[in-house]
This record gives C-alpha cells, sequence and structure tokens, in this order.
C-alpha cells in the first residue's frame, strides 16, 4: 500500500511539474498590439488657378496706385498659367502685364506685376486704338489698317527701334481676335499723346493706331522688363471673347 501510494505522488509531481513548464515557455499572443513604424504623410491639397490667383492678388499692396479689378487678374492669371502648361512660356517667367481696357484712358489701366515677389511694378496709363474709341473702348478688331485694338493673350517679343522710338514686337496667341499682331504691327512703344498733359488739353488720352501705347518716359523701363517670352493680356469684358479664348478654359493641354 505504502509503495502504491509513493508511485501515485510520484506521478502527480512530475505532471504539474510538466504543466508548469510548459506554461512558462508560453508566449502571450491575445494582448499583443500592432505598432505603426512610420505616420502615413497627409496629403497635400493642389490649389487650383483661382485659389492661387486670389492668394497672390491679396498679397499685393496696391496703395498709392489705381487698384486692379479681381476678377480681371483671375482671368489674366489662368491664361498665364495655361500659356506656361503649353510650353509657350518659360516656366519659370514671372511677369504679368495686364492691361484693363473696360476702364476709363485716363486712368492708369496697365499694371505690370511680378507674381512670385507679389507686388506691382509698373502702373501706367496706356493708349487703344483711335477707331476702338474716344474715352472709352468699345470696338475690337484683328484686321488690319482697322487701327483698333485687339483683345486677348500675348507674349513678349524681342525690342527694337522703330518709326515710334523704343519699341516691343507682341506675338498674339488668341486666334481670330489678335494672332494677326505682328502682320498688323501691333508693339508696345512710347507715344507723347499718352500723358496727363494731353488727357488735361482734350478730356481723354491720346490714340494709337492698335498699339497699346504708354508714356514715353516709361517705354523703356516697361519694355526693359517685360521683354523676352512673358505675358500681355488686354482684357474688356467682351462675352464672345471669353468664352471662345482657349486660354481661358479650366484645362489647357496644347
Amino acid at each position: 500500500m505504502q509503495k502504491f501510494l509513493l508511485i501515485l505522488v510520484s506521478v502527480l509531481f512530475l505532471s504539474t511539474s510538466f504543466y508548469t513548464i510548459k506554461s512558462k515557455s508560453e508566449k502571450p499572443t491575445a494582448n499583443l498590439v500592432k505598432v505603426e513604424t512610420a505616420a502615413t504623410p497627409l496629403k497635400t491639397k493642389v490649389k487650383n488657378s483661382a485659389e492661387k490667383a486670389a492668394e497672390i492678388y491679396n498679397s499685393i499692396s496696391f496703395s498709392d496706385m489705381k487698384k486692379l479689378n479681381p476678377e480681371v487678374f483671375e482671368k489674366a492669371y489662368l491664361g498665364f498659367e495655361n500659356l506656361k502648361k503649353a510650353g509657350k512660356m518659360p516656366e519659370n517667367s514671372n511677369l504679368l502685364t495686364i492691361a484693363d481696357f473696360s476702364l476709363s484712358s485716363t486712368e492708369k489701366r496697365l499694371w505690370v506685376i511680378d507674381v512670385a515677389e507679389k507686388k506691382v511694378l509698373f502702373n501706367s496709363l496706356v493708349a487703344h486704338g483711335k477707331n476702338t474709341g474716344e474715352e472709352f473702348a468699345q470696338k475690337f478688331s484683328n484686321i488690319e489698317s482697322s487701327y483698333q485694338s485687339s483683345l486677348g493673350f500675348y507674349i513678349t517679343e524681342s525690342s527694337y527701334n522703330g518709326s515710334n522710338g523704343y519699341s516691343l514686337k507682341l506675338i498674339g496667341m488668341d486666334e481670330g481676335y489678335n494672332d494677326a499682331a505682328l502682320q498688323r504691327a501691333i508693339v508696345m512703344h512710347g507715344a507723347d499723346y499718352v500723358s496727363e498733359d494731353f488727357i488735361k488739353s482734350q478730356k481723354r488720352l491720346g490714340r494709337s493706331w492698335g498699339c497699346p501705347a504708354v508714356p514715353r518716359e516709361l517705354a523703356q523701363p516697361i519694355i526693359n522688363t517685360i521683354k523676352n517670352n512673358n505675358c500681355l493680356f488686354i482684357y474688356y469684358p467682351d462675352q464672345q471673347y471669353l468664352s471662345n479664348s482657349k486660354w481661358l478654359k479650366a484645362d489647357v493641354n496644347s
């Protein structure tokens, strides 16, 4: 009997010890937590042209000068960006010149803007064509000898000295609206009739043969600033033009 009890105790001892060793060797799995090694980066929202235009416009100081209409700037900036996307201008181009021909010719309605620096470099008088209107511009043409201004986007080319003095060649980029600019000799140049004195005597600015003429004393500094592959936009609220210009579409690839 004693021998039987001894054997039974030994068996119980061995079985209990095996269970304890096994339990200690097992690793708990129920409470494992997966740890992320790196945070997922947040996606950066890409701003559209209107948002970028608003940001630039709101950063520009128009103190001591005529304030540019924000809607006109938005359209000009859209075309400016589309021209770069289409490879018509260098990607690093940052000069945008805007002539708002919806305004009286007695106002300084031309702005040269550095969009990278967000500042106005020049704010000037600018003439429209003699057959485009008197004080206000009203009619526009792409036809030679019409003596009318042409709407739309232009790319500035090289400067030269011509019959009107220091001048700037302009390449019209809107088919049917200003693409005859070179043929018509539509250029930027200085003129004596673009002056405050002329406005005082005539109650309006002098007029060109279709060229965006500027004051004689500003011709050289403006031209030297914007020449060689920069953008000029001549604006007027002509709904047909605004609807048809490819550069005012949301997406332009070519």
